[in-house]
């Protein structure tokens, strides 16, 4: 199982987005956070700024819905291109009549838990979602401490994908950084989100490389 390295343009430059995106190209992913203000106490960008990243980005979109009312709109990031989408399970009124939606719609569902959201309760729905995105800090903004004590959640979740042979991933969004990647990809994680971690290093590029190997050599690249 390779890992996946989805870097956040929420710690990126918002005017020099399409510069900051070709400093990517060699990550797996962009996560592009989505933040309504109301969900969370931040507000980032929306539809058209994403159906222009989508059309810019060298690597494929993974959008990260942390708004209000995702049953409504989730859909449209979909149709605006993206490759995966996540939505809060805490937003969601009918979670997984909306993974489906969004899956016959060509992109991959993903559904997203805060730091104190159990995992329990979505174990048995996993065969109907692409992806479990585990925050590992608190949503809203960027260059927050891990949180050590969701570790635990990410290898139960690990364990229940295992035993359902489903081949769901698992993201971690929050933290991530060479000093956390590889308790995070021993725990069961495969798809790591980090921000800050790279677009704070000197070299964006060669900081990718660094976490992918990170993360690889606990979960064997293959």
């Amino acid at each position: 199982m390779p890992a996946l390295i989805s870097p956040s343009i929420l710690s990126a430059d918002f005017a020099n987005l399409e510069r900051d995106l070709g400093l990517i190209a060699g990550a797996d992913l962009v996560h592009v956070d989505v933040m309504d203000n109301h969900f969370v106490p931040n507000l980032t960008l929306g539809l058209p700024v994403v159906q222009r990243i989508v059309q810019v980005s060298p690597v494929p979109v993974d959008v990260h819905l942390m708004i209000e009312d995702a049953d409504r709109w989730a859909p449209a990031y979909a149709e605006a291109g993206a490759a995966s989408v996540t939505f809060h399970a805490e937003a969601a009124q009918a979670p997984v009549r909306l993974a489906r939606e969004l899956r016959a719609g060509g992109v991959r569902a993903s559904v997203a838990l805060r730091p104190a959201t159990p995992v329990e309760p979505y174990l048995d729905l996993l065969a109907e979602i692409d992806m479990l995105l585990v925050m590992t800090v608190e949503p809203g903004f960027g260059g927050q401490a891990f949180i050590e004590g969701t570790l635990p959640k990410i290898r139960r979740a690990r364990a229940a994908i295992a035993a359902a042979g489903v081949d769901t991933w698992i993201q971690v969004d929050g933290g991530v950084s060479r000093g956390t990647i590889a308790r995070i990809a021993q725990a069961g994680a495969n798809v790591f989100v980090a921000g800050s971690a790279v677009f704070g290093a000197p070299d964006v590029a060669a900081e990718v490389t660094a976490l992918r190997a990170l993360a690889d050599a606990e979960l064997g690249g293959v």
